[in-house]
């Protein structure tokens, strides 16, 4: 991931892309570059935020824009351990089902 060393991509779990530190409107271009950038080849089915330390109204955005692209793609991705602050953003921005794989 880019020099933020306040959100961290992890790569190493097969399948698996861990996403830690602080998702905001500081760190959402750069994480959703560095998502799309990862998930290009298709063989990352599953984003772990158990990591995700916060996450503003930008953060959620960048999930749903790299959820969305992930479905434009053909690929099914689902969010896994998604922080209860984040799931409580998202259904007050009335978006929560968004969240979830269909």
């Amino acid at each position: 991931m880019a020099a933020d060393s306040a959100l961290r991509l992890d790569l190493g779990a097969p399948g698996v892309l861990a996403l830690s530190g602080a998702l905001s409107f500081a760190t959402a271009a750069a994480a959703l570059q560095a998502l799309d950038e990862a998930l290009q080849p298709g063989d990352r089915a599953r984003l772990d935020l158990a990591g995700v330390s916060s996450c503003d109204s930008a953060g959620l955005a960048c999930l749903l824009a790299v959820l969305a692209e992930a479905r434009r793609r053909g690929h099914a991705l689902s969010l896994q351990q998604i922080p209860d602050g984040l799931r409580t953003l998202a259904r007050v921005s009335g978006v929560e089902g968004l969240l979830a794989p269909t």
